[in-house]
Parts: C-alpha cells; sequence; structure tokens
C-alpha cells in the first residue's frame, strides 16, 4: 500500500480539510476511535467465562485459569506503551488515517484471532490475538486522534485531548455491558458464547473505527482559529516552537514529564484494580459483591468524567498547576482511606475514591496537552507515543506493588481490612516524588528548537 501517495486515499495529503472545514467534526471520529479500544477496561467480563470454555457450566482441569487469562490484558497495555512509542513517529508522516486504518484492522483482527483461539483451545492464540495484535491497534488507535485534536484546538488544548482521552475511559462502560450481553445471546449446552461474542465485537468495532478513519481531518499548515494568537501566551511553559521528537528524547523535561505521568498512573491503576476486594474487606458488613460491582462502576463514571473535566480545567489553571493539583490533593486522599475504614465511613471512602479516579483518568488526558505546551504541536503525536510508555511501565508496577504489598501484610498477621494502610501510605509517597518532579519543569532550552525554515525538512526527516 503506497501511504505517502498523492492519489492514495489514506494518504496525509488527502486528509487535509478544506477552509471551510468545522473543526469541531473532528470531534466525533475521534471517540469513534477511543469508544471502541477502551473496551480493553472491560476484557475481565470475559475471565470467568474463559475459564469454562470446555466445561462450559464449570471448569473442567483442562480448561484455562485465571493466572494464564490475566496475561492477556497485560500483554494488551504493554504492547499499546510500545506500539504509541514506535509509531508516534510514523504517525506524523502518515497521518491520521493511515494510522487509524491500522489501527481499525489490528484491533479487529485481535477479536478475531482471540475467537479462533478459544474454538482451538489455544490460549497462544489469545496472547498473540488480543495481547500483541489488540495491544497495537490499541497503541495506534490511541494516539493518532489525540495528535490531531491538538492541532485543531491550539486555543483549547486540555479540552481537545479531553474529549478523545474521555472516551478511552468511557468504552468499558459500554464494552462490558455489550460482552455480557452477546454472551448470554451466543451461550448454549455446547459454548459459553465467548468465541462468538468476539466475533461479533470485532466486526462492529472494526465498523465503527473505520468510520472514524475514514472521517478524520487535519488542518491546513499554519492554520489557526479565528480570533486566536498564538504570540500571546498565558505561563513561560507554553511555546510557539516546536521541537523534534529525537530530540525532545534529550531533554530532562522528557524524562520529569515521563516520571509525572508513571508515577500519577501508578498509584490510581494500582488500586483501581483492587477496588472492589478492598471494599469488601474495609467495610465486610456493607459492601456486598452487588454493592462493590456498583462501587466499581461508579468510579469509571468519575475515571470517564475526569478526563474531560480536569484537562479542560487545565486550560485555566495551566497544566503544571493542574498536575500540582494532583499530586497534593492525591497524597491527602490516598493518606485518608485507611482512616475511613477505622470510622466505618463509607460515605467518605466513596468519595476519596471517587476524587482520586477523577485525578487518574485526569492525567491521562492532561499530560498530551502538556507536552504540547513545552515541545509544540508538530511532534506532539510522536513525543506522545514515547511517553506513553510511562503507563506500560506502571500498568506492571502499580498492581504487582498493591498485590504483594497485600499478599506480605496479611502473612505477617495483619487483619485483611487492615491489609491496604501501608499500601496508602505507599502511594502517597508515590505522589511526593511526582510533585518533586512536576515541581522540577522548566521550559525547553531554545537550542532544542527547530528553526522555522528547518520545519519541512524535519517532515522529510521522519
Amino acid at each position: 500500500m503506497n501511504t505517502t501517495g498523492a492519489t492514495s486515499f489514506l494518504s496525509r495529503d488527502r486528509t487535509i480539510a478544506k477552509s471551510d472545514f468545522n473543526r469541531w467534526l473532528v470531534a466525533p471520529a475521534a471517540l469513534a476511535v477511543h469508544l471502541c479500544i477502551g473496551q480493553v477496561y472491560a476484557f475481565s467480563v470475559f475471565n470467568l467465562p474463559l475459564t469454562k470454555v470446555l466445561g462450559i457450566t464449570e471448569s473442567l482441569p483442562e480448561d484455562w485459569k485465571l493466572t494464564e487469562l490475566g496475561w492477556i490484558f497485560s500483554l494488551a497495555i504493554v504492547f499499546l506503551g510500545l506500539s504509541a512509542a514506535f509509531a508516534g513517529k510514523w504517525l506524523e508522516k502518515v497521518g491520521p488515517r493511515v494510522t487509524m486504518f491500522c489501527a481499525a484492522l489490528c484491533f479487529s483482527s485481535g477479536f478475531f484471532i482471540s475467537a479462533a483461539g478459544v474454538w482451538l483451545h489455544a490460549i497462544w492464540m489469545l496472547y498473540v490475538g488480543y495481547g500483541v495484535l489488540g495491544g497495537i491497534g490499541l497503541g495506534l488507535g490511541y494516539v493518532s486522534p489525540v495528535s490531531t485534536l491538538i492541532k485543531w484546538f491550539p486555543d483549547r488544548r486540555g479540552m481537545a485531548t479531553g474529549l478523545a482521552i474521555m472516551g478511552f475511559g468511557g468504552g468499558a462502560m459500554i464494552g462490558a455491558p455489550l460482552g455480557v450481553f452477546l454472551m448470554k445471546h451466543y451461550a448454549s449446552a455446547t459454548s459459553t458464547g465467548v468465541a462468538e461474542t468476539f466475533m461479533t465485537m470485532g466486526a462492529l468495532y472494526l465498523v465503527i473505527m473505520m468510520l472514524g478513519a475514514f472521517s478524520i481531518r487535519l488542518p491546513t499548515e499554519g492554520w489557526m482559529p479565528e480570533g486566536f494568537q498564538p504570540s500571546i501566551k498565558k505561563s513561560k511553559l507554553i511555546t510557539n516552537n516546536h521541537v523534534h521528537v529525537d530530540q525532545a528524547l534529550k531533554t530532562p523535561q522528557f524524562y520529569l514529564l515521563w516520571l509525572v505521568l508513571c508515577l500519577n498512573v501508578t498509584a490510581g491503576i494500582g488500586v483501581l484494580g483492587q477496588a472492589s476486594a478492598m471494599s469488601q474487606e474495609m467495610f465486610k458488613d456493607q459492601f456486598t459483591p452487588e454493592r462493590a460491582a456498583a462501587f466499581v462502576s461508579l468510579l469509571s463514571l468519575f475515571n470517564m468524567g475526569g478526563r474531560f473535566v480536569w484537562s479542560t480545567l487545565s486550560d485555566y489553571l495551566g497544566r503544571k498547576n493542574t498536575y500540582f493539583i494532583f499530586f497534593v490533593l492525591g497524597c491527602a486522599l490516598y493518606s485518608s482511606v485507611p482512616y475511613t475504614g477505622q470510622m466505618h465511613n463509607v460515605a467518605l471512602f466513596v468519595a476519596c475514591y471517587a476524587v482520586i479516579m477523577s485525578m487518574y483518568g485526569g492525567g491521562f488526558s492532561t499530560i498530551p496537552a502538556y507536552l504540547a505546551d513545552i515541545f509544540g504541536t508538530k511532534y506532539v503525536g510522536a513525543i506522545h507515543g514515547r511517553l506513553l510508555t510511562a503507563w506500560s511501565t506502571a500498568g506492571v508496577a502499580g498492581p504487582v506493588l498493591v498485590n504483594y504489598l497485600r499478599e506480605s501484610q496479611i502473612a505477617q498477621g495483619v487483619a485483611k481490612a487492615d491489609a491496604y494502610n501501608m499500601t496508602m501510605h505507599i502511594m502517597a509517597g508515590i505522589l511526593v516524588v511526582g510533585f518533586l518532579c512536576n515541581l522540577a519543569i522548566r521550559a525547553v532550552d531554545e537550542k532544542h528548537h527547530i528553526k522555522h525554515d528547518e520545519v519541512n525538512d524535519e517532515y522529510d526527516s521522519l
């Protein structure tokens, strides 16, 4: 496929919008992709049915174990970060349509291969399908709409990234009930309905993501919204210049922002995975499994809402100040969670967790705008892709840290209701380190900026 030729429908040139194009039409295209790939957060609904593929109603010794299935999600998150890191540079050269097209093919193919893996009872096919190929689709689909929206909304970068990444947070709210409904519909005396559900969801997501890919548009070079004056800066951190992705990796700002994202996500994703268990163990007589499930759904709402609200607020507060709020308020809330259990105050426990999850989501949606402020918008997609390796790291470190600390505490005789106390205090300490990293961020030295007459040459070198 010729992805750069002017005659190719997928080429970057063919996605350049006309002068009268309404920039708000880009938001639905971005949401279409992110609402689909956000399904990864709902993959856990398949775990128990996948342990009964042979037994149908109950697990047989030959059936897969949850420990084996847990690697599917982990692989998907790892390859999300890796593919975003390596493909971000490619994205800036070929444009968002090619990238989103490939994301749709990879993500849907992951479902199709996984369906075959269920039929053949070959766990490696689920690892390769949903974990590796689907994970690559996640990474490609994650960075391309974000980069494009930032270019369309230089005056509202935070709101723009919040629009897209809110969809990723909300994808599970659609994917979870859809998956459960389809499995129930396809279930029979000889099938749990998982394979058929994978095929259906793969086809559905393929169509929706393709619609997003074909409707995406890029602004013309140098385009600015009417009345916007880029020379008027709200902060010294906001640059009107651009830094090449390879040069960005030579700046301390990149690594400080990497740590800022990694530490914020490590704290959030670590406790997110244990939210249901923690609520039932800390409030044994007040949280039934049903209430715990409702609690997790509530957290998903705050995770999704926080992605839009916090990133939009960052347009007025500034990205650095917004992250200061995440770290200071987060530290206070993590430290307070153990005391809510001692006080038997369910409402306070839920409130603390809800705000924590809103800031967890807000951290994802604010970081692309932060990068655009620091490094400029020209190569923000590529730089954002490299930075998402912080997510891959946190996706492993957070749950492992929480799970092992809990087991260690219980092994030492600590009651289950109190087994999370040390974890919460350690997470608060992690956020203190994040606060210091954010504090150290300064404007990029001018020596790293691309000269205006070199911009086109830089594009050719990507």
